[in-house]
């Protein structure tokens, strides 16, 4: 079809002639509503920012004299982040004399990585920028639970299988006399069975 001959049907249709793609042999077009398409497209990359994760960094920030109880509070501040999926920048700020302490800093950054474990990923090891010392964490990777086997009857069977027998269940007790009734008999529980 000539070029010609579409844009008359488009223009009749009252829609437009789009070019799909040009560097094909002969050149591919589409009658559609233009604006119709951009507006679609432009309501899905909305929808797909509205499912993506911002990652933020937020801050803590340490002094070289801090006491437990403060550490032990921005801590679990650091642990909260993480677990919310944010990153975590723990600062120390040094001033005046503090900076011919900064074993003292690089302590404190230190006992927080130890502290932390397996909560955290130490993304920066901590680095000295001018007075402040700084390090930044993120949240560990959270592996996905392994799948269940497809069918869980067959393994059921086999580990019902070699257990030992257990004691008998307890039959329906007969009607207690009145002088049992007054004083319950308190005997303990069966030990389980050995497990092989």
């Amino acid at each position: 079809m000539t070029p010609f001959d579409a844009l008359k049907i488009a223009r009749e249709k009252t829609l437009d002639l789009v070019e799909v793609s040009p560097t094909a042999q002969p050149p591919v077009c589409r009658i559609m509503d233009y604006g119709k398409y951009l507006y679609q497209q432009e309501k899905r990359e909305r929808e797909a920012k509205k499912h993506q994760h911002q990652i933020v960094v937020k801050e803590v920030k340490f002094r070289i004299n801090v006491d437990d109880h403060d550490y032990d509070t921005k801590k679990n501040h650091v642990l909260r982040f993480l677990g919310e999926g944010d990153k975590v920048k723990a600062t120390i700020f040094f001033r005046g004399r503090e900076m011919t302490r900064q074993s003292l800093g690089r302590g404190i950054l230190d006992r927080l990585i130890q502290d932390l474990g397996d909560k955290a990923i130490v993304e920066f090891r901590p680095r000295q920028e001018g007075n402040t010392l700084h390090l930044i964490l993120a949240p560990p990777k959270v592996q996905a639970p392994a799948k269940p086997p497809k069918s869980d009857a067959p393994r059921a069977e086999k580990s019902a299988a070699p257990r030992p027998p257990q004691a008998a269940p307890m039959q329906a007790a007969p009607a207690p006399s009145a002088a049992k009734a007054e004083k319950p008999e308190s005997t303990p529980p069966a030990p389980p069975p050995p497990q092989q």
